[in-house]
């Protein structure tokens, strides 16, 4: 009977929260976070920020990252490949001149070695930035634009670059492959472009 009891009160773990696909990041919102994060001298977040646009990793995955898989020494690498934790597939993903200016800026005042991880955790329990810390730090980007909550998250960050790649180039196979997914059809899931590009192909569809 207790038991019954307590499941009836137990609430669903998704109540009060957005159920869906969380919004890319805007060119213009990206901007704005860099400049304040430049402005600010908060070295590690636009180190995270960066390699967080540019790598198009789950957070899990991003959160994971060591030293060496984004340097060779002291020198940046233009391009990284890891192994994906929820897939165990590997993905690679380009790593720009700004974003290798602010990881290894990051990799200097934080002293790492090529063994560290690249986001140490400042918690006792945890090696490395958890997935929570990450959401977290998102967060506080997401007050300073001045944008809702519940429309943002880490997969935010993950669907930014390949959302803007697919819209400039229309090169699904390409994003696929970036995002280190196996089907293309989760690939049109993901970025939520089914409809817009039905629209678009019957527009340029004259009879």
């Amino acid at each position: 009977m207790g038991t019954a009891v307590n499941a009836a009160r137990r609430e669903p773990w998704i109540k009060g929260k957005f159920v869906g696909q969380k919004a890319p990041f805007k060119p213009q919102e990206i901007w704005a976070v860099r400049v304040r994060l430049q402005m600010e001298g908060r070295v590690r977040e636009l180190a995270l920020f960066n390699l967080g646009i540019d790598s198009k990793l789950r957070g899990c995955d991003l959160v994971a990252l060591r030293v060496r898989d984004v340097s060779h020494g002291e020198q940046m690498a233009t391009r990284a490949i890891v192994m994906q934790h929820k897939t165990q597939r590997p993905v690679q993903f380009e790593i720009t001149q700004a974003t290798r200016d602010a990881v290894q800026a990051w990799i200097r005042q934080a002293g790492l070695k090529s063994e560290d991880f690249l986001f140490p955790s400042r918690l006792h329990e945890s090696p490395h930035l958890g997935t929570r810390q990450y959401a977290r730090i998102l967060g506080h980007w997401v007050d300073e634009l001045g944008l809702n909550h519940a429309d943002y998250g880490t997969h935010s960050m993950r669907r930014t670059k390949a959302t803007l790649i697919y819209w400039r180039t229309k090169n699904l196979r390409a994003v696929q492959l970036l995002l280190g997914r196996s089907k293309l059809e989760s690939t049109v899931r993901y970025l939520d472009i089914e409809v817009d590009d039905a629209l678009e192909i019957s527009e340029q569809t004259e009879i």
